[in-house]
């Protein structure tokens, strides 16, 4: 047996010896190779057919006699043939591919032989392995356990890298987690105002503090701000489109003039100009905004659907809404609606935005209607102007939680066009000349239009509505 492996290992050497002295034989031509070389080919043949014929000589064995050693040798060597010869082609390939210069045939090819020589590499080991070769116990187990290293790993690596990713995800969820809960909350509190739930479930081991006159206020005030914000971007919008401000301004006065003269009948005050200044259109915007989305506030959900929960259980509506505006005060609206975009915040969104925001003017400032699209399919749209929105919504919603937090509720009030102006309840959001809007001021000035609404607290204290003055005469 030692003496047929041998026969086998000398074979091998000769054929791979072979390969390497003539790389080009496929390709060269005759005047380039010397007769030296010939008579070295000559002699080499005549050596392997010799080494052959002792071979077959050697191994001259029945089927039923061979060994199941040999005839895995046997395969292992036609492998290692079959390799050696596809290497030589995709060699003499390579060679070939630099006269005349191909890139990619050379890319080719040098593909191919490196994936030979790396089969040849393979067969080499498994070789060793079933021989028992490579300098003894050790030494076989020591290239055995190499071996194994270098095939697993860029598995390891790829496992390290994973398992990062799924520490990182891991937190994300976490995140999503809170979120979800937050989220939760808020449409249980959506659930139990159209009656379908009557019980809580609590988010938080926190106990919560009670509402205060001092919160509405501030909250007021992000309302303010947020409001002036929204308008200061739609008129901006307006004016990229070219839209004529000052009829816009005039179509808001009559539609103000209309709903004061419904409100209020005996109102004498006619008006057959545009009141607003020249740069005080941003306040009849206002005016036009406050009114559509404090529409509805006096009901416990804007008049969105017919719930008495808060008349039938008004003081688990109370505390249930000021745990919602807990819950809900330090969250992004967009993340919050991305989770939840139909439940009651979200419904308001949807509600308001197609009251305000007409389809014309929608066309016209954005030259289509696919937010008002994506808003009638209950989706709530990822561009500025929608989050500008989003942002009024959400103090006006925060505000209306505290409204119907507070016992006794903050009455709502709002100025009427034609009205006197009455300092202790109202405030100019333009500066009147005399007095800083005295006493004196009242005789001389009127309401042209209300810009947002006034409050009246439990507590007596007062929020004061915004007004545009103007001359009486």
């Amino acid at each position: 047996m030692a003496s047929k492996v041998s026969n086998f290992s000398d074979l091998i050497q000769r054929v791979t010896a072979s390969c390497l002295l003539h790389p080009l034989a496929g390709i060269s031509r005759p005047d380039d190779i010397s007769v030296a070389d010939e008579d070295e080919d000559y002699h080499n043949e005549a050596v392997e057919e010799e080494e052959e014929e002792k071979f077959m000589i050697n191994s001259d064995w029945d089927d039923e006699d061979h060994p199941p050693r040999v005839m895995e040798l046997e395969m292992l060597m036609s492998q290692v043939f079959d390799a050696v010869s596809v290497m030589k082609r995709a060699y003499v390939s390579l060679q070939g591919a630099y006269c005349p210069w191909d890139p990619d045939k050379m890319r080719v090819a040098d593909v191919a032989v490196v994936a030979e020589l790396r089969r040849l590499g393979l067969l080499r080991e498994r070789f060793r392995r079933s021989t028992g070769g490579g300098g003894g116990r050790g030494g076989r187990w020591g290239i055995g356990a190499a071996t194994l290293r270098e095939v697993v790993a860029p598995y390891e690596a790829a496992v390290e890298g994973l398992k990062r990713e799924v520490k990182t995800k891991q937190v994300e969820i976490e995140n999503l987690r809170e979120k979800l809960k937050t989220a939760t909350s808020l449409d249980r509190m959506s659930g139990k105002s159209k009656g379908k739930s009557k019980r809580r479930v609590s988010c938080t081991t926190q106990v919560a503090a009670a509402p205060a006159v001092e919160l509405f206020e501030s909250t007021m005030s992000l309302v303010k701000e947020a409001s002036k914000a929204f308008t200061s971007l739609l008129l901006s919008l307006m004016r990229s489109a070219r839209w004529d401000i000052a009829a816009a301004v005039r179509s808001i006065e009559a539609a103000s003039s209309t709903t004061a003269t419904t409100n209020n009948p005996t109102t004498a005050t006619t008006f057959t100009d545009s009141i607003v200044g020249a740069n005080h259109a941003k306040y009849a915007l206002e005016s036009y905004l406050n009114r559509k989305i404090f529409q509805g506030f006096d009901h416990e959900t804007f008049y969105m659907d017919g719930s008495l929960f808060s008349i039938l259980h008004p003081d688990q509506h109370r505390t249930d809404c000021f745990t919602q505006y807990r819950d809900m005060k330090a969250m992004d609206p967009t993340e919050l609606l991305s989770i939840l975009p139909t439940c009651s915040f979200g419904n308001f969104c949807f509600k308001k935005y197609l009251s305000i925001i007409h389809p014309k003017m929608e066309e016209s400032l954005f030259g289509d209607l696919e937010q008002r699209r994506q808003v009638l399919d209950g989706h709530h749209p990822r561009s500025q102007f929608y989050g500008e929105f989003l942002g009024l919504s959400k103090a006006v919603w925060l505000l209306h939680l505290l409204a119907f937090s507070l016992d006794p509720a903050p009455s709502h009030f709002e100025a009427s066009r034609g009205a006197e102006f009455h300092s202790q309840f109202m405030e100019s959001v333009v500066r009147v000349s005399g007095n800083n809007g005295g006493p004196k001021v009242g005789a001389s000035m009127v309401v042209g239009f209300p810009v947002s609404p006034g409050f009246k607290l439990g507590n007596g204290s007062i929020i004061k509505a915004r007004v545009y003055l103007v001359p009486k005469n």
